[in-house]
């Protein structure tokens, strides 16, 4: 098949929308597929060198998010129209589609391209925290209006598959996300890491991600006073320097990737994530990839990943201390955090980005050869 990928964030962005489009697209030339990306032009404050493909990728031009610079977004410019034509796709792949996606969508209904829309990114948090003009209503009346003109909507997870009916999306599927399991393993745990990390010798508390307003990152502040407790936060963001202020016991060491961001998470003792608007939680799947405990909020995507007094804890949504209490009891019991630790890379062993790449393969398949078949309102496994 000839795939048109068109996504909101693309290399060298940081994120779960430009990580999985990459190993989509690194899964279809695989297999033998043609993908082609259109994605928005990187800010030039982004110094990240990127990588060559394996697959084209169109560019189009670009202005910044309102409170975050560095995410791009896209212009409905003739160039996207150009590309699809250019490509002549047997299947059109929005990714996280809102702005560029947006454009896309149109684009493909004009043409009678069939269509997955891969919902990925909770739009109408960012127009709460951010404070958009155009608001939480409107931008759940545009989601709305995307996904019901595609064949089918992916949803990373069943609490986003169940908002996303409940705003009126229709057609939608459960399509989870891969994780690098051999990049990401207990194996490469590190002692010379970890004293340099935490040379007193204390438990070392991560956080990954990115570092902005909605992540609620703030909320590690008490965890960060517990006794015998490292935190130590990996990533960076528009919301750095006051997450400095607001959490000053805690170690940042900005963004990290590659074998050293896999050596970081396996040198840690308990994963803790404070987002409480993920539609799925891919740090949280690489952290218990690496053999972590996780603690995370009980919303969200969060819910599908960690199974309480398994793999780890789930806690009140922004409860900062209900956080600090369910660290600070696997702090204190060894064999607990030991075993919760085993269990979470047993529950993720077998999500391979192959996998993950074979099921989208048959979602594509199916709006290809099924169109004006109707389909049932589901969430499949």
């Amino acid at each position: 098949m000839r795939i048109a990928i068109i996504t909101e964030s693309f290399l060298p962005d940081v994120n779960g929308v430009a990580h999985s489009v990459v190993r989509v697209a690194e899964h279809l030339v695989s297999q033998g597929h043609e993908p082609l990306v259109i994605a928005p032009t990187p800010s030039m404050t982004n110094r990240r060198i990127v990588p060559a493909t394996d697959y084209p990728v169109v560019r189009i031009p670009s202005f910044p998010m309102l409170g975050y610079k560095d995410f791009r977004l896209g212009l409905p410019v003739p160039r996207i129209a150009e590309a699809l034509d250019a490509h002549q796709p047997d299947v059109v792949h929005l990714a996280s589609p809102f702005f560029l996606g947006g454009r896309g969508s149109v684009l493909a209904v004009q043409r009678d391209l069939p269509t997955v829309a891969v919902y990925q990114t909770d739009v109408a948090a960012y127009a709460r925290h951010y404070k958009l003009g155009w608001g939480e209503t409107t931008a759940w009346k545009w989601i709305r209006t995307i996904h019901n003109a595609a064949d089918r909507t992916l949803a990373p997870s069943t609490a986003s598959a169940e908002a996303l009916i409940a705003h009126g999306v229709s057609r939608v599927w459960l399509w989870r996300r891969g994780v690098d399991v051999e990049r990401f393993r207990p194996g490469h745990r590190s002692e010379l890491v970890r004293h340099t990390l935490a040379p007193n010798g204390e438990l070392i508390v991560g956080y990954v991600g990115r570092l902005a307003v909605e992540k609620r990152v703030d909320l590690l502040a008490r965890t960060s006073r517990l006794p015998g407790v490292k935190v130590v936060i990996v990533g960076d963001g528009p919301a750095r320097k006051e997450l400095e202020k607001a959490v000053p016991d805690a170690l940042f060491l900005g963004a990290r990737h590659g074998e050293q961001l896999a050596r970081l998470y396996a040198s840690m003792d308990i994963f803790a994530h404070t987002g409480p608007y993920e539609t799925f939680g891919q740090t949280v799947q690489e952290a218990m990839a690496s053999g972590l405990p996780v603690v995370a909020p009980a919303v969200g995507g969060p819910v599908d990943l960690v199974k309480p007094d398994v793999t780890g804890v789930l806690v009140p949504p922004c409860d900062e201390s209900a956080l600090a209490d369910a660290v600070a009891g696997l702090v204190a019991d060894d064999e607990r955090r030991t075993e919760f630790g085993r269990a979470a890379r047993a529950a993720v062993a077998r999500r391979s980005w192959a996998a993950i790449g074979d099921e989208l393969l048959g979602h594509y398949a199916a709006v290809v050869t099924g169109r004006g078949v109707p389909a049932p309102v589901r969430l499949a496994a």
